[in-house]
């Protein structure tokens, strides 16, 4: 089993930044793949960003490309998703995941948080 929390959301003005980060326990965090999903009011649930176990490989979807990076560190079991140029669009509860495989899959994963709120404001 593993455990995640995040934190780091909030309310920010749109073209501000914001970071959220997940600290996961109860497993070896460097052999899970991490990554982000979110759901906004109304919305399906759905991916944003991963990062592979091994060779950091990342991925994102084209509605955040260009604007948000994630990363890790595996010292502090931690996955880091920073986020600039927010539009509204962005606000969603965002849910960081893991899932053993070598990569998040974007149709969901073995692990879920209980999310954090991130707002956008126009």
């Amino acid at each position: 089993q593993v455990q995640l929390v995040e934190s780091g959301g909030g309310l920010v003005q749109a073209g501000g930044s914001l970071r959220v980060s997940c600290v996961a326990s109860g497993r070896t965090f460097s052999s899970y793949s991490m990554g982000w999903f979110r759901q906004a009011p109304g919305k399906q649930r759905e991916f944003v960003s991963a990062i592979s176990w091994v060779g950091g490989r990342t991925s994102y979807a084209d509605s955040v490309k260009g604007r948000f990076t994630i990363s890790r560190d595996n010292a502090k079991n931690t996955v880091y998703l920073q986020m600039n140029s927010l539009k509204p669009e962005d606000t969603a509860v965002y849910y960081c995941v893991a899932d053993p495989r070598a990569m998040i899959r974007t149709n969901g994963a073995d692990y879920w948080g209980q999310g954090t709120q991130v707002t956008v404001s126009s």
